[in-house]
């Protein structure tokens, strides 16, 4: 199920809050929290149930064995039961996620002809397998109690961040809906959770969704994309994957609130970030701190000097890129974000005396150019679309990419009140307008969640709540799914 749906706006969502306080407030908390689980299941299982069973058995058989693990004090049983854990988890990925990309290559390279799995990659799989790896190593560390069943169901199963993030630890979680003062309405929190809704579901249908249409019409004519359009066509999806990504991340902050609970933030305005080591300091937080602390930190960090720092880095780099997908961008992608950090950390002190505005569109320049291999079907394919930007051509957009951004309803509708004279005469004006206000937007304005939290609810705010949501409702003719679903 998508939060940008009337099935989730005008049914699930409405059935979840009122059974769930409910329940609470005749003082059946077991029932409450079944209850959540439940629903969240729903949510999960809604487009294809065969995804409920994975779910589940993922869930018994993680809490089975830290259950285990915790009842033995024999260091090599525990090792045992650690190892296990880590089997299961990364097996299950492994299985779903890459080995049609394993067989694959290793048939081109050694000409054999193993059989491919084939099999449907279940959503979130890579963000619920990820927390449970946590919950698994931290009991083998010791670092966390026993929870119950329901409360460790709850956990990985709590529908605001179980398909795409963010990665949540179990002590930032389950202490919050365990807390009573948490059991019943809170509308301060309601008021929280309301905008940020609607500020997540403005950026992902009528900014992302947008640009969804010219980037696709780039895409399938790279051949014939002059630099103008390769530059315009790579500014749009740099800008649908951070509108997309926010939105999810704002929904799901904003629906976490609406059950009292905080979610971790996920994402803090990173085309604001002056270095590629800054930028992942802002996107993607969660996923930066599970590698930080359970790739960067045992391999050494940079405890042993500068050169295995460097090492480092990169398998941080390499890792997070082989997460993101089964295939050789998304890993030339991690290794080309791994280098642009090991530039920053070597030139350090050169980079800091540049004025920050210079080095803050060095560092969006460079995420574009890296996210056109993220965005390609294939590295020819990027490397496509990156050599366009040597082709010069006439200077004008090519025609397929402009009809798509006209064909934008809110852009159509700017040629049918008058505008249509200048777009004839200056094709190129309303995109580049267009594109520097959405950089502006990102690089200059208080991210969603400093307007959640500094406790501003007046008339003005409420008013622009009420018309995103209602503007956002009535563009929901095609519903998508977000990017990191995928992921």
């Amino acid at each position: 199920m998508l939060f940008n749906s009337y099935i989730f706006v005008f049914a699930f969502f409405p059935l979840v809050v009122t059974g769930y306080y409910w329940l609470h407030r005749m003082k059946w908390e077991k029932a409450a929290l079944g209850y959540l689980i439940a629903m969240s299941m729903v949510f999960y299982g809604y487009q294809n149930v065969r995804y409920l069973a994975i779910l589940i058995a993922s869930i018994l058989c993680n809490y089975l064995l830290v259950l285990w693990m915790g009842k033995t004090k024999t260091p090599l049983r525990r090792r045992i039961f650690l190892a296990a854990g880590l089997l299961l988890n990364l097996g299950i990925l492994f299985g779903f996620k890459y080995y049609d990309f394993f067989v694959e290559n290793v048939n081109a390279l050694f000409r054999t002809d193993y059989h491919f799995l084939r099999l449907v990659l279940p959503l979130g799989i890579s963000f619920y397998t990820f927390q449970q790896l946590s919950y698994v190593i931290d009991s083998y560390r010791g670092e966390c109690e026993q929870y119950s069943l329901l409360e460790y169901a709850a956990y990985v199963s709590f529908f605001p961040q179980l398909i795409a993030g963010p990665i949540v630890y179990h002590d930032e979680l389950i202490p919050q809906l365990r807390d009573a003062k948490n059991h019943r309405i809170q509308y301060g929190n309601m008021s929280k959770g309301i905008y940020a809704f609607a500020l997540g579901m403005a950026k992902k249908v009528l900014v992302a969704d947008s640009l969804s249409k010219v980037v696709t019409a780039g895409y399938a004519n790279i051949g014939s994309l002059n630099s103008i359009s390769t530059v315009f066509v790579m500014t749009c999806y740099s800008m649908q994957i951070y509108f997309d990504f926010s939105g999810y991340c704002d929904m799901a902050y904003g629906i976490g609130f609406l059950f009292n609970v905080e979610l971790p933030i996920n994402f803090n305005s990173p085309y604001k970030a002056a270095s590629v080591r800054e930028f992942w300091d802002r996107w993607h937080m969660t996923l930066t701190r599970f590698f930080t602390k359970y790739v960067y930190i045992p391999l050494g960090g940079s405890r042993r000097g500068n050169v295995r720092t460097y090492w480092n880095v990169l398998a941080v780099f390499l890792v997070s890129g082989i997460w993101h997908g089964a295939n050789w961008t998304f890993i030339l992608w991690g290794v080309v974000n791994g280098l642009g950090n090991l530039f920053d950390r070597l030139f350090d002190k050169v980079l800091n005396k540049i004025p920050r505005v210079i080095r803050v569109a060095v560092t969006f320049c460079f995420c574009s150019v890296a996210w056109s291999m993220f965005r390609a079907d294939s590295v020819e394919q990027g490397m496509d679309m990156i050599g366009r930007l040597r082709v010069h051509g006439d200077g004008m957009l090519h025609a397929a990419v402009l009809e798509a951004f006209q064909g934008i309803f809110e852009i159509n509708l700017i040629s049918r009140a008058g505008g249509s004279a200048v777009m004839q005469a200056y094709p190129w004006l309303l995109p580049a307008v267009v594109c520097a206000v959405l950089i502006l937007v990102c690089q200059c304005m208080r991210n969603t969640q400093e307007k959640v939290n500094d406790g501003r609810y007046g008339k003005w705010r409420k008013a622009a709540t009420v018309v995103l949501l209602v503007w956002s409702m009535l563009s929901l003719s095609e519903v998508s799914e977000f990017l990191y679903f995928n992921f």
